[in-house]
C-alpha cells in the first residue's frame, strides 16, 4: 500500500513545481502573461526549450538555436524598476569558483592565477539595456546572485566601480526555492534588492546604453558526451513586472 505524503510536504512540493501569478503591483505592468511567451523574442530554431509551463517561464538549457539562445523582450526599456521571481531548478555539476572579495577582486595564487574551489553550480542571469556586459548573474557562487559579472570581472576598471557591482551579501535562497529581484535602472546607475536585502546600491555601469531590451540568459547545456556543463541554466521565472521611471 502506498503511503500518502504529509499535507505540508505535498503542498511544499507543489509550490516548487507550479506558480500562481501575483497581482500586478500598482503602477507596473506584466511582461509575462503566464500562458505563453507573447511579448518575448524566442530564439530562432529554439524548438520549444524556452516555454511557458504551469504559470512560469521554464528553460532547460538546451535551446537548439544556431546563434543567440537567450530569451529577449520585444520592447526596449530605459529607466525602469523591474521585479521578477526566479529559481534554479537544480545544479548541473561542480564548477571551479574563484574566491571573490568584497571589493570585487579575487584571491590569487603564487602564479598570479585565481585560486578556486569546486562547488555545485548552475548559471543564468538577467541582461540589462540589451548587452551581456550588463548582466545580473544568477548562480550558486558564494558571492551570491546579483553581481554584474562583466563589470566586476573587468580588471581595467577602477576598483571602486568593480566593488560597486559586487553583492554586499549572499541573499540567495537554497537551490529549488524562489527568489525575488527588484532591479532599478536610472541613467547609468543600478540598484538591486534580492529577497528584501539591498545587495547593489547606486552602482555605476560605465558606458551603459540609454535603453535596450531585457534578456533571460541561456548558459551551458549538455556537452558532446551528453553530460551537463556545470554552469547550465536550468531555471524558471515568474511574476515579471516592470514600470517606467
Amino acid at each position: 500500500m502506498k503511503r500518502k505524503l504529509p499535507i505540508l510536504v505535498s503542498a511544499f512540493l507543489a509550490s516548487l513545481a507550479s506558480a500562481s501569478p501575483d497581482p500586478v503591483p500598482e503602477g507596473f505592468r506584466s511582461l509575462f502573461n503566464g500562458k505563453d511567451l507573447a511579448g518575448w523574442t524566442v530564439p530562432e530554431g529554439d524548438n520549444g526549450h524556452w516555454k511557458a509551463l504551469d504559470g512560469v517561464i521554464d528553460y532547460d538549457a538546451q535551446s537548439e538555436a544556431e546563434g543567440d539562445k537567450n530569451l529577449w523582450t520585444e520592447e526596449e526599456f530605459g529607466d525602469f524598476e523591474l521585479r521578477l521571481d526566479w529559481r534554479i531548478k537544480e545544479t548541473t555539476g561542480f564548477y571551479d569558483v574563484p574566491y571573490v572579495l568584497p571589493d570585487g577582486s579575487t584571491v590569487k595564487g603564487p602564479d598570479g592565477k585565481n585560486l578556486t574551489h569546486p562547488i555545485r553550480n548552475a548559471d543564468s542571469g538577467i541582461y540589462l539595456r540589451g548587452q551581456s556586459k550588463y548582466q545580473l548573474n544568477i548562480w550558486c557562487w558564494p558571492i551570491g546572485s546579483g553581481e554584474v559579472y562583466g563589470i566586476r570581472n573587468n580588471e581595467a576598471l577602477p576598483q571602486e566601480i568593480r566593488a560597486g557591482v559586487t553583492p554586499k551579501l549572499n541573499a540567495d535562497h537554497p537551490v529549488g526555492h524562489w527568489n525575488t529581484f527588484v532591479i532599478t535602472m536610472k541613467g547609468d546607475r543600478l540598484t538591486v534588492v534580492l529577497n528584501g536585502h539591498p545587495i547593489i546600491e547606486n552602482a555605476l555601469l560605465p558606458e551603459v546604453p540609454e535603453k535596450g531590451r531585457i534578456a533571460l540568459q541561456h548558459h551551458g547545456g549538455k556537452k558532446a558526451d551528453g553530460t551537463w556543463s556545470p554552469a547550465s541554466s536550468l531555471v524558471q521565472f515568474r511574476n515579471v513586472f516592470i514600470r517606467a521611471l
